[in-house]
C-alpha cells in the first residue's frame, strides 16, 4: 500500500509545512536526499506540547508527543517533495528527549516516531536512529526530531 493510500487508511490528516522560527527552512532537498530541520510537538490547533519526560510527562505522553512531532516532520515533507509516495528510504532519525535526570528511556520516547514511519512506509520506514537526551530543548519541549530521507527523483514527459 502507498504511503499515501496508508495515511487516508488511518485517517491521518498531515499539518502543513511547519514555519520555521529562526533563520533557517523546514526541509533542504540536495540530490535524492532531504534533510528535515528539527520539528517539535505541534498539535492541530498549532500550540507546542510542553514539559520535561519523567516528571511532566510520562513515558506514554511522550512517545505520543515524538509521534505528533513525526507527523508535522511528514508535513514538511509532502511540501517539500509533493508526494509521500517519492519516498525510497527513511535514512536516518536523530530524536532529542527533554528530560529529567536519570531517565533512561530515550528510545521508548523515539519509538513514537520510528513506529509511525514502519507504519506508513513499512519497509521504506526502517531507519538508523539516535535517540539521545537533552536537559532542556526549545520552549520547553520533550521532543525534537530531525531526519534525512531518501525520495525517488521526479520526472516530467
Amino acid at each position: 500500500m502507498s504511503a499515501e493510500a496508508k495515511l487516508l487508511e488511518m485517517g491521518i490528516e498531515l499539518p502543513s509545512k511547519s514555519t520555521p522560527v529562526a533563520n533557517y527552512v523546514s526541509a533542504v532537498q540536495t540530490g535524492n536526499l532531504v534533510f528535515l530541520s528539527g520539528h517539535g510537538p505541534y498539535k492541530s490547533d498549532r500550540t507546542l506540547i510542553k514539559g520535561k519526560v519523567g516528571s511532566d510527562l510520562s513515558l506514554e505522553e511522550a512517545y505520543e508527543a515524538a509521534r505528533i512531532t513525526c507527523l508535522n516532520l511528514l508535513g514538511s515533507l509532502k511540501a517539500t517533495i509533493g508526494n509521500l509516495d517519492r519516498v525510497s528510504r527513511v535514512v536516518k532519525v536523530l530524536g532529542m528527549v527533554n528530560a529529567e535526570q536519570g531517565f533512561e528511556d530515550h528510545p521508548k520516547v523515539i519509538n513514537g516516531a520510528s513506529d509511525l514511519l514502519v507504519e506508513v512506509f513499512g519497509e521504506k520506514g526502517r531507519h538508523a536512529r539516535s535517540a539521545v537526551g537533552m536537559g532542556t530543548l526549545p520552549s520547553n519541549i520533550p521532543v525534537e526530531i530531525e531526519m534525512i530521507v531518501e525520495v525517488e527523483a521526479q520526472y516530467s514527459y
